[in-house]
This record gives structure tokens, C-alpha cells and sequence, in this order.
């Protein structure tokens, strides 16, 4: 018996990569701690505030007291009136009313997965006015899938695989492991082979190059290509079509002659559509970042709804690009990728998806650990409900004071009759507290993914000017093609993912569109825009 005992038992070893203070657990009570820890701004200025008020109630008791002996009291009866001030007037629901609401709603926020870094970040991401988002793994689900294989005339699939997969296995971009995946999972005889790549070279933003052997693979986008091989009509016509199918044309040459193309999507993720839609209806502007061609991008760019897309842009370009943004409002930058960190930190605040890289996570004001967009929303809707609390507390902090301190200091006794007990006035000042405390509390029903009470935040501007005070101008076109309410739409649509359109009212009926600029956009701009969506622009005016 103990021997078969002994046969059935088992050797397990387990190793641990993060323990104590490094693990998830340990983090987000960390980040909870420091959150309640900081002062948010509105907490300064209730400090400021009581800063004032202590010395004035102090001035206001000694005042009390001084005019009721002159009034002909007894020193009892106008110390009494004195305390009764003193009393009443204790700050102490003033200094509650900011900390008690952060830390409910940072609270609120670890609930959700929302982890604030600081009660400066809770109280200001509210105040958003634009949502810069990278596509790749925050827009997208950051897994692409090999899509479509068109080789080039002379050459097969097996050629265009193995120079594809040569370069792309040593790189760690996401469309690299779509066509490496593509392989493993399809071409086990390319998989299988030796590969010896020298003078590998990744280039940000373009492409991959290196020396398999004796023969030069290069591989990139349509635009990178092309000006480092020669790419024929119809294969340059085919990336494009692929492009604005959403889909990533790579083309792959060896020694210099094209191989073919290798398209790879990225699929939004589901809730990518919801949660840009909930930002619109906060009065939130919507803009994609991505290195992705301009064709790619829009596409993507038209099923998640977004208001703006900015193409091209390199990995040291998304920081100049959250700089220019910032010109126009407060901006929140959501990404997840070490490219993105730069970025983050320039934004106002800065958003990291919690399956991103620990770069960006430290970069950023907010970790989203539950990695859904969703959570942009909520987080923004959170931190409005808790600065309305604040601003709730801080009324029933002033209100019990602006109520109590006459009647303590017996003014309305002449008229009234009303006067107030010390120890009255010391249960309604721990009253008030208590309302604060309370009120605070009451974030912890807060349904922060509940959409249906959202508002717009009002900006106060002139609808007639643009950001540098410059008259809006309009423009008048007349479009050929339009044949019913959905091209109509699709034109609107892509008018209204020019940064320089406010408004686009665009008519299939008059074959007519009229546009208002809040700066300045070429008519060439304008002819292209309304090329690419399938129609022609015969005049503008």
C-alpha cells in the first residue's frame, strides 16, 4: 500500500514572476492608497476657503460677544452667544467634503477596474474634451488575422511566404504575428525551414528589411514600398482597394522585385462602437490615432464612428499630435503600447489599457485593468459624479453655516424670538458633517456604466468663430453621383472627418452639400475627400 502510494505521488514546481509588492493585488491597493493620499484642485481651494473663514468666525464670535455686552447682556449670557458661534461654524464638514468623495469614488473606480493614480486625475478627467485613441489594441482587439495573399506575376505562394516570414519572425509588431501565426498555423514546410537573416532592420512606421542568404527582403507598406521597389499598376491598385476594405496591405520584395501582397485586418473590438458613441453623447470629440495608411485608418475609423482620423502618424509623432490637440480643449490619450507612453504622458490625462506594457501603464494618470473602451466612458462618467458630490458637500458644509451662524449670533431674537443652545449648535454642526459623510457615501450607487442620464458639457463660446477667434467660413458644393440617403450619408460622413469641418449638411436631393470651416481647407482637399467616397465635385463656391 505505501508503496503504490509512493508511485502515485507527484513532483510539482511552480515559480513565481511577481510576488509582494510587484503583484497585481499589491499594485492596485498601492494606487487606491496614493490616490487617497493626494489633493485634488478643488480641494485647494476649499482649503484657501477655509483659510478665510476661521479667522472671519473668529472675528464674527468676538463681534457677537463684544455687541451683546454692549447691548446690555451679562458676560454669561454673551459668551454663551460667542461659543454658540464658534460652535456651529467648526470647518469640519468643509474639510470632509473633498476627501470623503475621492475616496469613494476612487473606491467606486477599483470596484470597476477604473484605478486612478491620483484624486488630481479623478477630478479632472471629467472636465475631457477630447479622446485621442490608438487604434492598434485599444480600438482594434490587437490580434490581426492574415486576410488575403495576392502574389505577383512570376512568382508563387511558398516564395512570397518565405520571405514574408523570414524578416517578420524577428520583429514584435502586431502584424508581424499575424503572418508568422498565418504560417505556423497553415505553411508547416515554410515554418519548418532554416532561416540565417543578417543586417535586420526595422524601420518605425514603414517597413522591414534584411539578408536571407544571398537575397535582400524588404517588406512595408504601400507608401514605403513603392518608393524602394518598383510596384506595378494593378498590385499598387489592389493594396489600395484591400486599404479601403479596412484591411493592412503588406507588400514583400526580394532583391528588389515584388513578390506580392499579404493583407492582415484588425477586428474592432465589440463594445469599440458603444463606448465612442457614449463619448459623443458627453459632448466628447472622438479622435484615432494609428501609423496605418490613410485608406486603412478611415475605414476603421468609419465602423468605430470616430469624429477624426489621423493617419501616418510614427511612433514619436502621436506626442506632437496630443500637443496640437491640446490647443483645442482638454485631452485624454488611451493607448497601450511602449509607442504610446510619450503620448500619455503629454495628455492631460493619460489612459493605459491594463493588458498593455508596463511602460505605458506607469506613463499614464488611469489604468483601465479590465482593458475595455467601455471603461473611457465610465471613467469619465465617474469622475463628473463625483465632483457633483463634491460640489453637494461642499453646499450642505456652507449651508448649515450660512443658516446657523445668525441665529447662533441671536439676531433674529428680536424679531423672531429664535435664539440657539451651545450644545444645539454643536449637534447641528455634527449634523452637517454627518449630511457630507453621507452624501458622499451615496457614489457608492452610483451605476457608473449606465449611458441613459449622460449630458453634454456646456462650453461657452462663439459658434461663429473657430479656436483662434477667426470667422467660420462655408463653402458651397455641388456634388455629382449622389443617388439617394445613403450616399448622402457616406458623403457627411467623410466631411465630417475633416478636422477643419464643424458642421456638413449634405443634400442627395439638391446633389448639393454646404460646408462650415472652422479653418482653412484647399478645394483639392475637398475634391479628394469626395473622390474617395465614390463621387465628383463639379463646382465650389
Amino acid at each position: 500500500h505505501s508503496t503504490s502510494r509512493r508511485q502515485r505521488q507527484m513532483c510539482i514546481r511552480d515559480r513565481a514572476t511577481r510576488v509582494g509588492e510587484d503583484t497585481t493585488i499589491s499594485q492596485i491597493i498601492q494606487m487606491v492608497s496614493d490616490a487617497a493620499a493626494t489633493k485634488a484642485p478643488i480641494a485647494k481651494i476649499a482649503d484657501k476657503v477655509s483659510g478665510v473663514f476661521v479667522p472671519v468666525v473668529i472675528s464674527i464670535a468676538l463681534i457677537t460677544f463684544i455687541g451683546w455686552l454692549i447691548a446690555g447682556e451679562n458676560v454669561g449670557s454673551a459668551l454663551s452667544y460667542g461659543i454658540a458661534v464658534l460652535v456651529i461654524s467648526c470647518p469640519c464638514a468643509l474639510g470632509l467634503a473633498t476627501p470623503v468623495a475621492i475616496m469613494v469614488g476612487n473606491g467606486m473606480g477599483a470596484k470597476n477596474g477604473m484605478m486612478f493614480k491620483t484624486a488630481s486625475s479623478l477630478e479632472e478627467t471629467g472636465k475631457i474634451d477630447i479622446v485621442a485613441l490608438d487604434k492598434t489594441g485599444t480600438i482594434t482587439s490587437g490580434e490581426p488575422k492574415v486576410t488575403d495573399i495576392i502574389c505577383a506575376d512570376g512568382f508563387g505562394k511558398n516564395d512570397l511566404l518565405e520571405s514574408a516570414y523570414s524578416i517578420e519572425m524577428l520583429s514584435e509588431h502586431p502584424l508581424a504575428k499575424a503572418v508568422t501565426g498565418y504560417v505556423k498555423d497553415n505553411k508547416r514546410d515554410v515554418f519548418n525551414k532554416k532561416y540565417n537573416i543578417t543586417e535586420f532592420q526595422a524601420l518605425a512606421g514603414n517597413g522591414l528589411s534584411g539578408i536571407n542568404g544571398e537575397d535582400k527582403i524588404t517588406g512595408g507598406s504601400l507608401k514605403f514600398m513603392s518608393n524602394t521597389v518598383n510596384v506595378p499598376k494593378e498590385m499598387e491598385k489592389k493594396a489600395q482597394e484591400l486599404a479601403e476594405q479596412g484591411k493592412t496591405p503588406l507588400l514583400f520584395a526580394k532583391n528588389d522585385k515584388l513578390l506580392g501582397i499579404i493583407a492582415v485586418a484588425d477586428v474592432i473590438k465589440e463594445e469599440s462602437g458603444q463606448a465612442v458613441n457614449e463619448l459623443h453623447d458627453m459632448g466628447v470629440r472622438v479622435v484615432m490615432l494609428t501609423g496605418d495608411n490613410e485608406r486603412t485608418a478611415k475605414a476603421i475609423g468609419r465602423q468605430a464612428g470616430v469624429d477624426e482620423v489621423i493617419a501616418g502618424v510614427l511612433p514619436d509623432g502621436k506626442e506632437a499630435v496630443i500637443r496640437k490637440l491640446k490647443e483645442s480643449g482638454k485631452v485624454a490619450m488611451v493607448g497601450d503600447g511602449i509607442n504610446d507612453a510619450p503620448a500619455l504622458t503629454r495628455a492631460d490625462i493619460g489612459i493605459a489599457i491594463g493588458a498593455g506594457t508596463d511602460i505605458a501603464i506607469d506613463a499614464a494618470d488611469i489604468v483601465l485593468m479590465k482593458s475595455r473602451l467601455t471603461d473611457v466612458s465610465a471613467a469619465i462618467r465617474l469622475s463628473r459624479a463625483t465632483l457633483r458630490n463634491i460640489h453637494e458637500n461642499l453646499f450642505w458644509a456652507f449651508f448649515y453655516n450660512i443658516i446657523g451662524i445668525p441665529l447662533a449670533a441671536g439676531v433674529w431674537i428680536q424679531l423672531f424670538g429664535w435664539t440657539l443652545n451651545p450644545m444645539f449648535g454643536a449637534a447641528a454642526m455634527s449634523l452637517s458633517s454627518f449630511c457630507v459623510v453621507t452624501n458622499a457615501l451615496r457614489l457608492n450607487l452610483f451605476k457608473v456604466y449606465d449611458a441613459s442620464h449622460d449630458r453634454k458639457r456646456v462650453k461657452k463660446h462663439d459658434n461663429n468663430k473657430n479656436s483662434k477667434g477667426e470667422k467660420n467660413m462655408e463653402k458651397t458644393l455641388n456634388i455629382e453621383g449622389m443617388m439617394c440617403g445613403h450616399c448622402e450619408a457616406r458623403v457627411k460622413k467623410a466631411f465630417e472627418a475633416l478636422p477643419q469641418v464643424t458642421e456638413a449638411e449634405v443634400s442627395h436631393e439638391k446633389k448639393q452639400a454646404v460646408l462650415t470651416l472652422s479653418g482653412e481647407l484647399s478645394d483639392k482637399e475637398i475634391k479628394n475627400t469626395v473622390k474617395e467616397a465614390g463621387y465628383k465635385v463639379t463646382s465650389i463656391k
